[in-house]
């Protein structure tokens, strides 16, 4: 198949991207890498070659925040695609819900370079402005909690 415009357009890359529960809080860092500048967004990042989905979420949640996660559970997946004349971008984003392994962690910032750092939020007071996959969950009806899930 030929397409003149394929040459120019990076193949979809897959991220992981990290619903980390607090009780009925969830982790967020304002962004400074230059794709979402100044949002806010949950902790992931890119799929490695061999790597489960959970494989990388805990790698990626430990790179980014110095937390330790367990209770990994697949949640959604979304189709994201970024036409910019100068860098096109595609994502496919696995999004994953995790739990501490040890309640008692505070995140840390161990990239500073590309977050400001990372916070605690309500879901249903998130700050703004949100990284555009998790601004469309939150617009929706959707709950990154389990079903019947209380914890306070």
């Amino acid at each position: 198949m030929e397409n003149s415009g394929e040459a120019s357009r990076p193949p979809p890359k897959v991220a992981v991207v990290v619903f980390l529960l607090k009780g009925k809080k969830l982790l967020l860092g304002r962004r400074r890498s230059s794709v979402g500048r100044g949002t806010f967004a949950l902790p992931g990042g890119h799929l490695e070659f061999g790597e489960s989905f959970e494989e990388c979420a805990v790698r990626e949640v430990k790179e980014e925040t110095g937390l330790d996660i367990d209770k990994i559970e697949y949640v959604t997946v979304t189709n994201n695609v970024v036409s910019r004349v100068d860098k096109p971008l595609h994502i496919v984003a696995v999004f994953v819900r995790a739990f501490l392994a040890d309640p008692s962690q505070v995140p840390q910032n161990p990239e500073p370079e590309k977050c400001e750092g990372w916070d605690w939020y309500d879901w249903d007071n998130l700050p703004r402005p949100l990284f555009g996959p998790l601004e469309a969950m939150a617009q929706g009806d959707f709950s990154p909690f389990p079903p019947r899930y209380n914890e306070n």
